[in-house]
């Protein structure tokens, strides 16, 4: 279901004090919810170790790709935030993708994949970047050829989907990449900390940017456990932001759906971790988590927010940085003579 924020015609910039941090706990928690220490539940796809195991195996070998040179941790390194640290990807051929990579942590929360959300599930989106021309550029006959010829993979399929006379398939190759995905998750921010109870957990001016976060209306397009990643509204409701921000050739989920109220609408952007994962918008255009803050509230909200509100706010986006995923890079299975070999670009 589309969410979309109703124009407002004025803010007042004179935030409201709560009276103690159990009042502000009890507003933010009527929002947001605390990421769980544990990955969740998936509704298509079980979280077994060997499935997890193998996913994550999957999840780095460039050799999936037509190269042999691009893996899904290319763009989505869980060594800093789940993302690559560019503008846009770069991908087979040395081409630039259209849009910045979003981060891998938490995306299993996100109520679709992709800025247009144009993937339901993570097993969906396993599935994109491996065929796209800009990305890994290869086939899915040719993701499964290439693990079939090499024993280690097949023995590892087995056991992860046990039952299955042929487990080595291209389905089975994106769930055991989300599986692991999905337990890519970073549990016990201080914000999560303060949630749960803990009123040291985040300092006098990292609650007044909550607070300011909260009632100038930020809410309206990142809330619950994702902090966004929950809807879709347009990039600029009330002024739209310059092509140096908003490129003209992007017109958001009209892609998918072909409906004119889709045009430069966009899934609102997750905020765990936004400030380790840097640069932000779909286009990837800043580079400063300031002056994203303060781009959004003059085109979402259509204020002009004060300096010190704007710090505020940013000193409480730094508490939504969670606990990072520590994850040792696998072993992965040794080609034999007869494995594809990769393709020139």
């Amino acid at each position: 279901m589309k969410r979309y924020i109703a124009p407002i015609a004025t803010l007042a910039l004179a935030i409201p004090a709560y009276a103690d941090d159990a009042a502000l706990r009890d507003s933010a928690k009527e929002l947001f919810e605390a990421i769980p220490l544990q990955a969740p539940m998936l509704e298509n796809n079980v979280i077994t170790r060997d499935r997890v195991d193998l996913g994550a195996k999957l999840f780095f070998d460039p050799r999936m790709s037509k190269s042999g040179l691009f893996s899904c941790q290319s763009c989505h390194n869980v060594g800093i935030g789940g993302v690559d640290g560019l503008e846009t990807s770069i991908g087979h051929g040395w081409q630039k993708g259209p849009r910045n990579a979003p981060t891998m942590l938490n995306a299993v929360f996100n109520v679709a994949q992709f800025w247009d959300g144009r993937a339901a599930d993570l097993a969906e989106q396993a599935k994109g970047p491996v065929q796209a021309g800009v990305e890994m550029n290869n086939t899915p006959e040719q993701v499964v050829a290439t693990r079939n010829w090499m024993p280690a993979y097949v023995d590892a399929f087995k056991p992860s989907f046990p039952g299955e006379a042929d487990p080595v398939t291209f389905d089975n190759f994106a769930l055991a990449i989300e599986a692991f995905e999905a337990t890519l998750i970073t549990p016990n921010s201080k914000f999560d900390q303060f949630l749960m109870g803990q009123d040291g957990a985040m300092s006098e001016q990292e609650k007044r940017g909550l607070q300011a976060f909260m009632d100038t209306g930020c809410t309206a397009c990142h809330a619950g456990i994702n902090v966004g990643g929950e809807g879709y509204f347009p990039f600029g409701l009330i002024e739209k932001p310059g092509a140096d921000v908003l490129p003209e050739g992007d017109r958001g989920r009209f892609a998918v759906t072909e409906t004119a109220d889709d045009e430069y609408v966009f899934r609102a952007a997750p905020l765990r971790n936004v400030a380790i994962t840097a640069p932000y918008f779909h286009s990837g255009r800043v580079w400063d988590l300031k002056v994203a803050v303060d781009i959004m509230a003059e085109s979402q909200l259509g204020e002009k927010l004060e300096e010190g509100t704007i710090d505020d706010i940013v000193a409480f986006l730094g508490t939504l940085t969670g606990e990072q995923p520590e994850v040792v890079h696998p072993i992965l299975p040794v080609r034999t003579a007869t494995t594809p070999k990769p393709e020139e670009m």
